[in-house]
């Protein structure tokens, strides 16, 4: 089965520019790469950002690795939309994205999965500009980086 998915990489910092502007900015929190998959639905995006509030990924005060949540260290989140996850090289050399759903479907809960993080306690979301050309910078904090979908 297809599912909503990510690629979330802890940072210090990060941003995304379109056309050589910063559209969003954070510092110390995540970076998440989001991707809607056909067939996704509201509840598969609040589950998701339910999930991204909790991990801990974070070390706590005495130095205990993957001890805080991004809302214990008041952390921030950049999502960027990402088509491309939705890539099958299993055939031939040219990624196959018909499993990503389309445009105005994976706005809708690419918005609600920002809405969603808001809501949760996230005192910082920032986005990318659906569907424009980006570009991502980001210092990678460990290196932590982790995958995750509806399915795991």
């Amino acid at each position: 089965m297809l599912s909503m998915r990510l690629v979330l990489q802890r940072v210090s910092q990060a941003s995304v520019s379109v056309d050589g502007k910063i559209v969003g900015q954070i510092d110390k929190g995540y970076l998440i790469l989001l991707c809607v998959m056909k067939g996704d639905t509201a509840k598969d995006a609040g589950w998701l950002a339910e999930k991204v509030c909790g991990l801990r990924l974070f070390d706590g005060p005495d130095g205990k690795i993957n001890d805080r949540s991004l809302l214990d260290v008041k952390g921030e989140a950049l999502v960027v939309s990402q088509f491309t996850l939705a890539g099958d090289v299993r055939k031939g050399r040219r990624p196959d994205y018909t499993a990503a759903a389309v445009p105005a479907e994976a706005e809708a809960l690419y918005g609600q999965f920002l809405q969603t993080l808001r809501s949760l306690g996230i005192s910082k979301v920032e986005g990318g500009s659906f569907g424009a050309h980006m570009f991502v910078s980001l210092t990678n904090d460990g290196p932590v980086t982790i995958l995750l979908d509806t399915a795991s």
